[in-house]
């Protein structure tokens, strides 16, 4: 199964992006609207309102965490809650000086420029974003050799919101420089549900209550963009194959034709799993074993599979490869992997999770 075309998958994907006017309808529009991650909403209240009062713009701001939790949608609440616009665009996208000076020099006073993955600005652009966050300036090289000369541009001031996947991968002098930064955590049942009814007011759907939306939310894995993409296709399967209203049953059923099960698991995963449970009897086995026996590329299973399968508890990584936990070989139906010792020094570090 191509990771793009899995419902469950936070990244967007190509039905995303074909939807995205539908999608933007979906996402709150001012920081009252905005459902979960509340110490960094209170913090971010916080810096609009002393910004709007002293009429400068918001310091910049740095937004890690995984994808799909609500980066691009914050930095449009922040421009609406100043009054400003949004300028959108990404680090590959900036591959070159000329790149980033273009953009700088379109922004109006207290405009926000938002770049999604900004641990991959190039370090000849990076090096222009400096002096731009701290003194709203770029100094541009004109010709070259004895006739060359350098070029300051006055820039309006303006909020930078960067947003990565990767913190770590963000350079130090970079992250130095935001006043703001704050992980994006995944999101209770309850703050799925709340984001669930809100999205059903908007799309007209009609529910059973409670207990229908429970059981899409714990099918989201903790993700607002995936809540969204399973309530669409459950309500497509209420109006087709029901009266339009959706029940637990409902849900169940739809979700089933899209094989996804009760935790949120889909084949993707399930056969990771078994490949694991079946093939190695468990584990412990290496990632590039299993990519092999899958047939699948491991950076995929790596970065697309296993955040979530470690989220709930399904996978242990070890020094001496994956294995599974005891409540995933229940799961699968095949014995727990003997534990490994505490001591014997084969567990990863955090560092190498």
């Amino acid at each position: 199964m191509a990771v793009e075309q899995r419902l469950v998958a936070p990244q967007q994907t190509p039905a995303d992006l074909e939807g995205s006017a539908r999608d933007w309808s979906l996402r709150p529009k001012r920081m009252g609207e905005y459902v979960g991650q509340r110490q960094l909403v209170e913090r971010l209240t916080i810096a609009i309102s002393a910004a709007v009062e002293r009429e400068d713009p918001v310091e910049h701001v740095l937004l890690h965490g995984p994808p799909g939790l609500g980066k691009t949608t914050l930095a449009h609440v922040i421009a609406a809650e100043v009054g400003s616009r949004v300028h959108v665009t990404s680090g590959p996208a900036l591959s070159r000086p000329t790149d980033l000076v273009s953009v700088l020099t379109r922004l109006e006073e207290r405009d926000v420029l938002f770049i999604d993955e900004i641990h991959r600005v190039p370090i000849a652009v990076e090096e222009f974003v400096y002096p731009a966050m701290e003194d709203y300036r770029i100094d541009v090289s004109v010709d070259t050799g004895l006739n060359a000369r350098s070029v300051r541009i006055a820039l309006k001031p303006f909020t930078l919101i960067g947003a990565t996947t990767r913190a770590g991968l963000v350079s130090s002098p970079l992250r130095s420089r935001f006043g703001l930064t704050h992980h994006l955590r995944y999101y209770e049942q309850a703050e799925i549900l709340d984001i669930l009814r809100r999205s059903c007011s908007l799309l007209g759907v009609e529910h059973d209550g409670t207990p229908a939306l429970e059981a899409i939310a714990s099918r989201s894995r903790g993700t607002p963009r995936i809540a969204n993409r399973l309530l669409r296709r459950v309500r497509d399967f209420a109006q087709v194959r029901a009266d339009g209203r959706i029940s637990s049953p409902i849900v169940d059923e739809a979700l089933r034709l899209e094989g996804i099960d009760e935790l949120g698991l889909d084949d993707l995963d399930r056969a990771y799993l078994g490949a694991i449970a079946k093939t190695y009897r468990g584990g412990p086995v290496g990632l590039e074993a299993i990519a092999a026996t899958m047939n699948e590329d491991s950076g995929t299973l790596e970065d697309v599979v296993e955040p979530y399968l470690l989220q709930i508890g399904f996978l242990a990584r070890t020094r001496r490869g994956r294995m599974l936990t005891p409540e995933s070989a229940q799961r699968m139906g095949v014995r727990a992997p003997d534990p490994v010792e505490p001591d014997s020094g084969l567990f990863e570090s955090s560092s190498d999770a």
